[in-house]
């Protein structure tokens, strides 16, 4: 199928108000896409999420964010009939060229812990496979049932080398990131008839608002940093410079990778 030709081009990005998200959204705001983004944040936080909205706007993008948890249905419904309605207001032709999907929300207690009370539960470990795995699912077949993404659209999503190998209190993640990597294979065995590609984008170790609640980050970023052939750490900002490359209508041959973005960090043993 060919690429599409004409329409105007956005940005949905899920976990958008921080770390990667916001990097992202910033970085293809700057190339020309406009930006829907959901978050999901307390009061406490909305001054920040103000500041990334005005920075996006100061690029001449629109933009739209959307305070609601991303893995509740009637909430992701609601938000892309408004973000329908939004395109329907402007007139002309619009699709999602780039959808992001960059949740950091899920369990970190360990599998097993000597009084038990510390110990992950069986909620806990279903909740984090949900939201930070099997959400993406449901966000692409909702926007193809709404015919919002077309061909040449890029699928992306946030993995880690942790969905390959043991950090320390971080098994329901693993798990979650893992089950986010088949999905993003399925996906794009699916969606390649329809000139849509998906794949997973594997940081290096980088501080954000998410990776910071890990327990002992700051000794995994102390040895990451000290293994890595380009001898510092990843920066959402690296993240989002290669999905701005990669978003390329020259890259609609690759398709169901894991693209791992850490100067080279995750091959040194």
């Amino acid at each position: 199928m060919s690429e599409r030709v004409g329409g105007t081009p956005w940005a949905l990005i899920v976990g958008s108000s921080s770390g990667f998200g916001e990097a992202i959204s910033l970085e293809l705001a700057r190339t020309g896409l406009n930006i829907f983004g959901i978050h999901f944040d307390r009061r406490s936080a909305m001054a920040h999420v103000t500041e990334v909205v005005e920075n996006i706007k100061a690029s001449g993008a629109d933009v739209q964010f959307f305070n609601i948890n991303a893995a509740d249905a009637a909430k992701r419904a609601e938000v892309l009939n408004q973000m329908q309605e939004h395109w329907n207001q402007k007139g002309g032709d619009h699709f999602i060229k780039v959808f992001l999907h960059s949740v950091a929300f899920g369990s970190l207690q360990p599998y097993l812990s000597q009084n038990h009370d510390g110990e992950v539960t069986q909620a806990q470990v279903e909740m984090t496979l949900d939201v930070m795995g099997s959400n993406l699912v449901y966000w692409i077949q909702e926007l193809m049932r709404r015919k919002m993404l077309a061909s040449g659209s890029r699928i992306y999503a946030m993995t880690s080398a942790g969905g390959h190998s043991v950090i320390p209190n971080y098994g329901a993640v693993s798990a979650a990131k893992a089950v986010l990597e088949s999905h993003i294979r399925q996906l794009a065995f699916e969606l390649m008839p329809h000139g849509i590609t998906a794949n997973a984008i594997q940081a290096g170790v980088t501080i954000t608002p998410g990776s910071s609640k890990i327990p002992g980050i700051e000794k995994l970023a102390e040895f990451a940093k000290m293994r890595n052939p380009g001898g510092r750490l990843t920066t959402p900002q690296d993240v989002a410079s290669a999905i701005a490359a990669l978003m390329s209508d020259k890259t609609h041959w690759m398709t169901g990778n894991v693209i791992r973005v850490d100067g080279g960090e995750d091959i040194v043993t």
